[in-house]
């Protein structure tokens, strides 16, 4: 059995699509883990004084975002609270033996990418009326995407190792990765995909404060190229909601992967990097 718990505030206007979006980002991971969600309870708080038909947009969202991933609601808890926030805890489960955990990496591992970076420094923008409709609407799209179908694919091929991009950044998850496996890491940021509009707004100066706290966070970690730019550094430790999946293949597979992960529909699959023999627990980050 995998049991996990995830809520965040509003990120978007919308009701409906908060619900929807946390929901995914709940879901995703039992997702990391190669696991199947069966049940999920919602977790709620919210402003007695807001409307109710708000809070049931929102519970809305996330039943169709549940439902998309066969995957059945059965009930939740609701407390009084001064800003709204909402997610699920979700029971999953997977065969013993087959769960894919992010401590297994192996040098000669290729590293996948399943969906862009920049929903932080967007959704932050949007907060400060700053965003072009229509980029905040490919972020609200790519935010409620399941990692479901990228699951998926990587079980049916096999992988060494496997972890959700979401508030910590790719950096941050990363060094998770290779702390965890002993291992260690390069980025080509030329290979990672950003979301249109990501790098405008950082050029205005919107960054979340989560991100700074990320770029500290891997300062120990990270070995930056004098090439690699000061926004560049910050694009990689944007703090993600409901990011992709970022996948540790043994070369022998990466194309087995990639033509699996196109034919279950996944949009993007990036190679952005590879697992090295260290040090141990570092990044190397290269244009």
């Amino acid at each position: 059995m995998i049991l996990t718990v995830d809520f965040f505030t509003p990120i978007t206007d919308d009701p409906f699509e908060f619900g929807s979006i946390a929901a995914a980002n709940s879901l995703s991971d039992v997702y990391a883990m190669g696991g199947k969600p069966l049940l999920a309870m919602n977790v709620v708080g919210f402003p007695a004084d807001l409307a109710q038909d708000m809070l049931a947009d929102v519970l809305n969202g996330g039943y169709a975002k549940a439902a998309e991933a066969g995957c059945l609601i059965v009930g939740g808890h609701t407390v009084d609270d001064a800003e709204p926030k909402y997610g699920l805890s979700v029971v999953g489960v997977i065969e013993p033996g087959k769960q894919v955990s992010n401590a297994a990496a192996q040098p000669g591992d290729h590293l996948i990418l399943t969906k862009p970076l920049g929903t932080g420094i967007i959704t932050t923008g949007a907060k400060q009326q700053k965003v072009d409709p229509n980029v905040m609407k490919n972020a609200v799209e790519t935010m409620a995407t399941l990692n479901r179908a990228a699951a998926e694919a990587m079980m049916k091929i096999g992988v060494n190792s496997c972890t959700d991009i979401t508030g910590y950044g790719l950096m941050g998850h990363l060094r998770g990765m290779v702390r965890a496996s002993n291992v260690g890491a390069r980025i080509h940021f030329n290979n990672v995909p950003i979301l249109p509009g990501a790098l405008d707004l950082l050029k205005q100066g919107v960054v979340p404060g989560g991100t700074h706290r990320n770029l500290q966070n891997v300062s120990d970690t990270a070995r930056w190229d004098a090439d690699i730019t000061d926004e560049q550094q910050i694009l990689l430790c944007d703090a993600q909601t409901s990011g992709g999946l970022l996948i540790s293949v043994p070369g022998s597979k990466l194309n087995q992967l990639l033509i699996e992960l196109q034919a279950e529909g996944v949009p993007i699959a990036a190679v952005v990097g590879e697992i090295t023999n260290g040090p141990a627990g570092t990044i190397e980050v290269v244009p």
